[in-house]
């Protein structure tokens, strides 16, 4: 993985990882609070040899203290020193005890001893580090003096007198927080990629690189009114569906540079991606720009395009192949463009021998003999062969694929079943993308209700917007309340004899 993936990854997994360390940061903050305050008080002796000499004495002198202060330290927290202090201050504890809460060291060099004593309380600590310091003086004198009588050569004496501290020496609030964030952090990273790792989904482009180098059509930003409003007519103009529609007509027709491709296939792998609405736009998009085209429905197990048009369904595609029909009796002109379309019939209980029959492939041919684009709806790849099947007869396919929909082992599938029937892929389409964020591939210029204008004139010009909108929505739907029978009369002569 490169940078910009590491970048991808934190971007699409963000709020786990914003999660994960806020949480690391609330268990700091939360050890900080519960754990009871402990107190450090600090003394300090000096160890010094009682005698006076030469220089060369002294020098003596020095050295065999130095020695002896690394024994002193370890004598520290025994029990002749700290009983001692136990019993002075009256404390309810064992030596053993006391002594997991006393440190005592000395420097390198030096005859200084430093005891160090923890409590829950600063009075305490001082206290107790005081009676310890003046243990530890009578003891030395005792284990020093000569048994033949005498003083002890050796004089321990108090330099730096225990004080009650004023700020606690644990927990280091500051210190948790650190430790806590840093903690959460690398947690939400490791949670971050070990997601990515087990997510198997196509989110946006650059997982759909991992499965395939097909060509991009083009990417259909997710919108929540598609489910209501699932026609391109029914978006505002300057929207991100809208534009991507747009966007996918133009890209496919440069796929199609030759032309021999009149007949267009969309499907996908598993149902739910939006191929029947992709399909659906996608002709409204191409008779938008002036094209003749006709929409044929072979979904035959759940045909949709009847519903998004608000055409008859009864009588269509089955009724032309089994010849109760003529086709040009069949066909159902649609909206104020050249374009007309092909619902499905009724269902008939052999959808693959009607698609594969040689009635199917007549049928496509006399369609491309008098309109310029013919897209064809199928079935899905997988759960069925109809689409692999209808591959014969077209001249490209369009692959939907569903963003956070499909897995990458389901799109190889599909690909694969393609390759095995000789099928021309034309491109492949992401629908469902997010409008911001890693995986978005829509950009529009303005907002879904906005234009460019100018000066004073930008509220005209944004309610004319408005208005011509409103009127095409309205038209639309008049469209789709009609009766099938009524479409002839209501839309533009075609100069097909259909």
């Amino acid at each position: 993985m490169d940078l910009r993936e590491y970048l991808r990854l934190a971007r699409r997994n963000w709020i786990l990882i914003a999660a994960a360390t806020l949480v690391g940061l609330l268990c700091g903050g939360t050890a900080s609070v519960m754990v009871q305050p402990t107190y450090t008080a600090e003394t300090q002796l000096f160890v010094a040899i009682q005698s006076s000499g030469t220089v060369q004495e002294l020098q003596q002198g020095n050295t065999f203290s130095q020695a002896r202060v690394q024994s002193y330290v370890k004598t520290v927290n025994t029990p002749v020193v700290l009983q001692p202090a136990i019993d002075s201050l009256g404390l309810d504890i064992t030596s053993a005890a006391l002594a997991d809460r006393v440190t005592a060291s000395t420097d390198l060099n030096t005859v200084l001893i430093n005891i160090s004593v923890e409590d829950h309380s600063p009075v305490q600590a001082a206290a107790t580090a005081q009676a310890i310091a003046s243990s530890l003086i009578r003891a030395i004198d005792t284990l020093e003096k000569p048994k033949a009588g005498g003083t002890s050569p050796v004089s321990l004496s108090v330099i730096k007198p225990a004080e009650a501290p004023t700020t606690p020496s644990a927990p280091n609030t500051r210190l948790n927080l650190i430790v806590g964030l840093a903690a959460g952090l690398l947690a939400g990273l490791a949670g971050a990629v070990l997601r990515t790792t087990l997510d198997f989904r196509i989110r946006g482009e650059a997982d759909l690189r991992t499965v395939t180098d097909a060509p991009l059509l083009g990417g259909i930003a997710f919108d929540p009114d598609a489910v209501r409003k699932p026609l391109l007519t029914q978006a505002a103009q300057q929207s991100p569906r809208a534009e991507s529609f747009r966007q996918l007509r133009t890209n496919l027709q440069f796929a199609n540079i030759s032309g021999r491709a009149k007949t267009v296939l969309v499907t996908s792998s598993l149902p739910g991606e939006g191929k029947s609405t992709t399909a659906t736009n996608l002709a409204i998009a191409s008779a938008q720009a002036g094209r003749s085209v006709c929409l044929v429905d072979a979904d035959l197990r759940r045909p949709m395009v009847h519903d998004y048009l608000g055409l008859e369904r009864n009588a269509g595609l089955t009724t032309a192949l089994v010849g109760a029909a003529d086709l040009q009796d069949l066909l159902q002109p649609w909206g104020d463009d050249d374009l007309f379309v092909l619902t499905s019939g009724q269902i008939p209980p052999n959808p693959s021998e009607l698609l594969g029959s040689a009635e199917m492939g007549a049928l496509l041919e006399r369609l491309e003999q008098d309109f310029d684009t013919v897209i064809v709806d199928a079935p899905p790849l997988l759960p069925v062969t109809d689409a692999a099947v209808l591959s014969q007869f077209v001249g490209g396919i369009v692959l939907v694929v569903g963003s956070h929909k499909i897995k990458h082992q389901d799109l190889q599938k599909s690909l694969s079943a393609l390759d095995m029937v000789g099928a021309t892929l034309l491109g492949v389409v992401l629908n469902r993308l997010p409008v911001k964020g890693p995986d978005s591939y829509a950009y529009s210029y303005y907002s879904s209700d906005e234009v460019p204008v100018l000066g004073s004139q930008s509220k005209v010009a944004s309610t004319s917007v408005h208005t011509q909108v409103d009127a095409s929505y309205a038209n639309n739907n008049y469209a789709e309340a009609r009766p099938a029978s009524s479409f002839p009369t209501a839309t533009k002569k075609s100069n097909h004899s259909y």
